[in-house]
């Protein structure tokens, strides 16, 4: 399914957008975790493919990335994967990683196998706007949306750039820093969604910090479109405790 597709079968209410680390802390273990996220009402399914130096990241994703290359995981289990949890339901399938994974495995080829197993859009956070050409010529006619993080930091020239290539929804980064749990929403948000709002009619999907439902309500609040919880999510699964529950109570939060 194509983000665009799922926003629109929303009709306006708020998406959840889950993230979780492929390959941990084993292939079968994640894909039972996709099952009870996606069972749970998760609308949109952020798969991460691991990557050595995860710079976005903070501790407890790195040490998911960790734990999955431990185990194995590497591009092409990666699209085996993704591909099993693609035919769970017929729910957009994201890839989050880092740009020099694609390069090493051909940014042609790489944009095919998302095609085979069912993902339709990429998140490359160390991927910059002047160096996205390439990325974005083979994805070009493939139905995949390449998805551009902004922050507080950007400036309104830059932010016009890239929502000009931008599709799929744009990524607004709730802090600086790396994702992670956090204790409060930064004031800073509001004023950044003003911003972004002002600027494109894509959805605009808020994360890192997201720890809860509370957070989730009130970002919500302040007018996002949808929210990105990962590391909370992850916490729990390491701790080996079902998710289903937890994903179900954002769900819940981020409903309109």
């Amino acid at each position: 399914m194509r983000i665009s597709d799922k926003f629109r079968e929303l009709e306006g209410s708020g998406a959840l957008i889950a993230y979780i680390c492929a390959g941990d802390p084993d292939t079968g273990s994640c894909l039972d975790a996709c099952r009870q996220i996606i069972g749970a009402g998760a609308d949109i399914l952020e798969l991460g493919l691991p990557f050595s130096d995860p710079m976005a990241d903070g501790p407890t994703i790195q040490a998911a990335s960790q734990r999955a290359l431990d185990a194995g995981m590497n591009t092409d289990k990666y699209f085996g994967l993704a591909g099993k949890v693609h035919h769970i339901k017929d729910i957009p399938l994201v890839c989050m990683t880092y740009y020099n994974l694609l390069l090493q495995y051909g940014l042609d080829r790489f944009a095919g196998r998302c095609v085979e197993s069912g993902i339709t859009g990429l998140i490359i956070p160390d991927l910059p706007l002047e160096e996205a050409r390439p990325l974005l010529a083979a994805c070009k006619g493939k139905g995949i949306d390449v998805i551009f993080l902004v922050a507080q930091t950007t400036t309104d020239e830059r932010m016009e750039r890239i929502l000009e290539v931008a599709k799929g929804f744009v990524y607004v980064v709730a802090l600086l820093g790396t994702t992670g749990e956090r204790d409060e929403v930064s004031d800073m948000l509001k004023p950044l969604l003003v911003r972004v709002r002002a600027k494109t009619s894509l959805p605009l999907a808020v994360g890192f910090g997201i720890a809860g439902p509370e957070h989730v309500r009130k970002v919500m609040g302040l007018g996002a479109d949808a929210v990105i919880v990962g590391s909370a999510i992850i916490k729990r699964l390491a701790g080996g405790k079902p998710v289903g529950e937890f994903v179900r109570s954002l769900k819940d939060a981020s409903s309109k």
